[in-house]
């Protein structure tokens, strides 16, 4: 009998955003579905218990004649994160954020997102900058949507922001992750949560950002766009679980040219010697 130790599963630390723990390390956006159902069946599916709401896309009471995404993915229910998509001002997301914390009963959990410019929606970082040390101010606490850029990151965290979320690849393009280096960089010297978003494009990604050891995933439309919505929020919720605990169990070292048998080849049946 091999009495050798069997290793035994890492005890994973608390993913925490603001001093809060949560179980799920994959956040979800709820726009771009066909209807506020199958919104709620994708969330169900992909275990996510933060969700992202477009203050200026989406109905939370706004619209008081119209369905509300509060009815059915209730706040009492999941940390709703109300986020500035549309703004290209750092005024306009202060004021939009201002919006949302009164529309939620002074909630401050934010993401911010201030964008370059409509085709690539790449972040502009100066108005980024601008309106994050603002929101700060103001009692925020502050996600913030930034280019993969680790002096960046490093200025945002040092405002204040309670996360850093550099893009992977360009919003809504499903690149996956196109310099990982970049993103090691941010991860190294970060003692916020670092969490992708913008650019995943399937679990493959996914698993690849939480490998890398990303804390945690946001995504929205390589969920609402696929042609299974709620398959693929499952596929996404196993991915970074799977992806998490490979960056906890640590993978071989990768060796070019180095043939080495998965098993011993001393004392094989009829080999040299034997």
């Amino acid at each position: 009998m091999d009495d050798a130790p069997v290793d035994m599963p890492l005890k994973d630390k608390p993913f925490e955003i603001a001093g809060r723990a949560y179980r799920s390390r994959l956040l979800v956006g709820t726009g771009k579905y066909r209807d506020f159902a199958q919104t709620r069946a994708a969330i169900d599916a992909s275990g996510a218990e933060i969700v992202t709401v477009a203050i200026r896309r989406t109905n939370i009471g706004q619209d008081a004649g119209a369905p509300s995404l509060i009815d059915a993915v209730p706040p009492s229910q999941f940390t709703y994160l109300p986020n500035t998509a549309g703004c290209y001002t750092a005024d306009d997301a202060v004021r939009t954020l201002r919006l949302a914390r009164e529309l939620l009963d002074g909630h401050s959990l934010v993401k911010l997102e201030v964008l370059g410019d409509p085709h690539t929606l790449y972040p502009n970082m100066t108005e980024t900058v601008a309106a994050a040390r603002t929101l700060v101010a103001d009692g925020f606490q502050v996600m913030v949507y930034c280019s993969d850029d680790p002096i960046f990151a490093r200025q945002l965290e040092e405002l204040g922001c309670v996360a850093v979320m550099p893009l992977a690849s360009l919003i809504g393009s499903g690149m996956g992750i196109l310099n990982p280096w970049n993103l090691s960089l941010i991860i190294e010297k970060a003692s916020v949560p670092v969490i992708v978003d913008a650019g995943v494009g399937t679990a493959s990604d996914a698993a690849i950002a939480m490998e890398l050891g990303c804390d945690g995933v946001l995504m929205n439309t390589a969920i609402a766009a696929a042609q299974n919505p709620v398959l693929m929020a499952s596929a996404m919720n196993k991915a970074v679980a799977a992806g998490r605990e490979a960056f906890l169990a640590g993978r071989m070292p990768r060796k070019l040219y180095s043939a080495q048998p998965s098993s011993p080849s001393a004392g094989l049946i009829g080999a040299r010697g034997a």
